[in-house]
């Protein structure tokens, strides 16, 4: 897959991980020529079956991503619209066609994520910060709107009601650790030991199949969205659609047969013994 011609992102593929590196000067604002990209890098993993996982990282010492360009928002309507007639903002199509790729999306947040910014991490996956270079904030409430790139309705489903109205209605930033007890983020880590955390966690996932990893994401999607009965039921047709393309079912044969379920170094060495068994295909 070529993964070139992008005017405000770089990417590079190796074993599986797609790297990409936003780099749009001054400030990584996010603005049309962003979206663009992200909308295009979307579309082309879509495709990919050879990448599995994607990192975001940002070129800015101190930015990862910043928020929603004002050149988009001054010129929006002033009308009020109706239910009926409402559609999905560019920000909104392009964050949800991101978070609905079928690799693993880690967003390694390395400076300030605010606004539109922090939308996007939202968006991927999985979020690690580095403590000191990373803030967030959803500021829109003082502009006189609200966060509108996912910021209000992925909030609540990350962190609870009560602290996605804190963090929505305050204004104000967060660090990384206090991301990380908040859950708007999966870990704080200091600056030097994020790279190689997120690099072996990638590195890990991408070892795994490609239809198991989206299967497994897309059932815990679903499951945020229906209730316990349907979310089940979701689980159930996932793990078939699992088995139809993996070498599941030869896994379980060789560990039957070899009797390694029963033994208990098995047992005890799992974490390991996970990685070995990607060697058994056929």
């Amino acid at each position: 897959m070529n993964y070139k011609n992008f005017k405000t992102l770089n990417a590079v593929a190796d074993n599986g991980v797609l790297t990409v590196t936003i780099d749009f000067p001054p400030v990584n604002v996010q603005g049309q020529a962003m979206l663009e990209d992200l909308n295009s890098l979307a579309m082309r993993l879509e495709r990919d079956r050879e990448t599995k996982v994607v990192v975001f990282q940002s070129a800015h010492p101190e930015i990862w991503v910043c928020h929603y360009d004002t050149e988009l928002l001054k010129d929006m309507s002033s009308e009020v619209v109706s239910r009926e007639e409402v559609q999905l903002l560019d920000l909104q199509s392009v964050l949800e066609r991101i978070s609905r790729v079928p690799q693993a999306t880690i967003a390694k947040l390395e400076g300030m994520a605010r606004g539109g910014g922090h939308e996007f991490a939202l968006a991927c996956d999985m979020r690690f910060a580095a403590r000191g270079k990373y803030k967030f904030m959803q500021m829109e409430v003082g502009m006189g709107i609200l966060p509108c790139g996912g910021g209000a309705s992925r909030m609540a489903r990350q962190v609870g009601l009560g602290r996605a109205l804190e963090i929505v209605l305050s204004a104000r930033d967060f660090d990384a650790d206090q991301a990380e007890a908040y859950g708007t983020i999966n870990k704080a880590l200091d600056p030097d030991e994020i790279g190689e955390y997120v690099d072996e966690l990638a590195k890990r996932i991408a070892q795994f199949p490609a239809e198991s990893i989206n299967a497994c994401k897309q059932t815990v999607y679903e499951s945020i969205d229906k209730p316990i009965g349907d979310a089940l039921k979701a689980e159930a047709y996932w793990l078939y659609q699992a088995t139809s393309k993996t070498a599941a079912l030869t896994r379980f044969a060789w560990a039957d047969d070899q009797g390694a379920q029963f033994d208990m170094d098995n047992q005890r060495n799992w974490e390991n013994m996970v990685m070995d068994i990607q060697e058994v295909n056929d």
